[in-house]
């Protein structure tokens, strides 16, 4: 699937994303600014990263249109997204909160995904030391969409199996 962020102009407060799938379906989605990368593009870095297929970016590749995925994987409790789109919500929000910090801290890190997976009831995963890869690779796409002009594209491509 390619993911198609594109920048919208200097005074508008949201981006667009487009998800353009591999059977020639595609949907998408506002994408609010925010003084870090935005909340969309982490998700990809995340579910990526870790191969999870099961995430927002996961089941907009499988089929879901954005809004329906938007609203199923960020209940906090898991009652409709399964505990994989749970745990990556939870992750996401952990990440950002270190960007939004501007260094990675591990303890917080962990801290952060394990507080966030307990408010969702979604089993706690273990990262192992995947949280700095994370943070670094989240710099870089961070610098890549700051590198983007108004009214630029950024395509990325998103490939995870189950």
């Amino acid at each position: 699937m390619l993911i198609v962020a594109e920048k919208l102009g200097r005074s508008d407060k949201t981006d667009r994303l487009s998800y353009q799938r591999k059977d020639g379906s595609s949907t998408g989605t506002a994408m609010p600014r925010q003084g870090i990368l935005p909340h969309d593009l982490v998700h990809y870095v995340v579910e990526t990263e870790l191969g999870l297929p099961d995430g927002f970016t996961g089941l907009v590749a499988q089929g879901a249109s954005a809004s329906f995925a938007m609203e199923t994987t960020h209940e906090l409790a898991g009652k409709v997204a399964g505990a994989q789109a749970l745990q990556v919500e939870s992750i996401v929000e952990a990440l950002q909160s270190q960007l939004w910090n501007g260094q990675f801290d591990r303890d917080d890190f962990v801290e952060g995904v394990r507080t966030a997976c307990q408010m969702r009831e979604a089993p706690v995963p273990d990262l192992g030391d995947a949280g700095g890869r994370l943070f670094a690779k989240a710099l870089a796409l961070n610098e890549a969409w700051s590198a983007i002009p108004f009214h630029g594209k950024l395509t990325l491509e998103f490939s995870v199996s189950s």
